[in-house]
């Protein structure tokens, strides 16, 4: 019988720059008599990741340019915001009915640059890592080196969708999986050759991590425990829709 087990991990306490966020993971596990295994995938949500890796903005000590003021001015956001957002940004997307969509400097397109108010502290936002696959590398790394298993690990945040109400989390850094799991070319049980089969494997654990994880930041890792890894490594850019195959961004 297929069964997939999904374990909250409380207790981590409050992530400051510089912390290991792989030796807290670590460590919560031994407080609650957790032992990983092989095949164990950690989903950790990027907020204690930025915090760790220090970023965290005040958004007092911003500047806002002329640009940030007149999107402001547009949107009825915090100017200050909106500057951080577009330090953030590539290129915007959309700009209407109180949203911001673009490209940040990862590839990823989404609302305000992941740019984020909750569970920060009034009057801070909370940024996307720099480099959210190098971030779960570390982080299995770290988690290695203490236990001695090496499970996947996944970054996660909060994205909406084109045609969708509400928000889903996704994958935006990956490490010790294939983000995707492709399909095609195999025959269905009737026999039908499948010829689109290709499952944002990444995206659906993180949105299952999701309904454990909660909004409120009080667990931020979560194990997975029942997926078949097939042993490879990813990365999440191999999730991004190239450009010439983006029909949404056409409209």
């Amino acid at each position: 019988m297929r069964r997939l087990e999904i374990i909250g991990l409380e207790g981590l306490g409050g992530v400051r720059q510089g912390d290991s966020i792989g030796r807290l993971i670590y460590q919560a596990c031994s407080r609650h008599r957790i032992t990983l295994v092989d095949g164990d995938i950690l989903v950790v949500a990027h907020k204690i990741v930025s915090k760790a890796e220090g970023r965290i903005i005040r958004l007092d000590t911003i500047q806002p340019s002329s640009r940030a003021l007149e999107l402001s001015h547009e949107l009825g956001k915090d100017p200050c915001l909106l500057e951080i957002i577009l330090r953030e940004t590539r290129r915007i997307i959309r700009v209407g009915g109180g949203t911001i969509i673009v490209e940040t400097h990862h590839g990823f397109i989404c609302a305000n640059a992941g740019v984020d108010l909750s569970n920060v502290g009034l009057g801070q936002v909370a940024l996307l890592p720099l480099d959210p696959d190098r971030s779960a590398r570390e982080i299995r790394e770290e988690v290695r080196q203490l236990s001695g298993v090496m499970p996947g690990v996944i970054i996660s945040d909060s994205f909406g969708r084109p045609w969708r109400l509400g928000t889903v989390d996704v994958a935006v850094g990956v490490s010790g999986l294939k983000p995707l799991k492709d399909d095609r070319g195999k025959n269905d049980r009737y026999g039908y050759e499948l010829k689109a089969s290709v499952a944002a494997v990444a995206d659906e654990l993180a949105a299952a991590a999701e309904l454990v994880m909660g909004k409120r930041g009080e667990i931020p890792v979560v194990i997975i425990r029942g997926y078949s890894v097939e042993g490879e490594d990813g990365s999440a850019k191999e999730l991004l829709r190239p450009e010439a195959e983006d029909l949404f961004r056409k409209f």
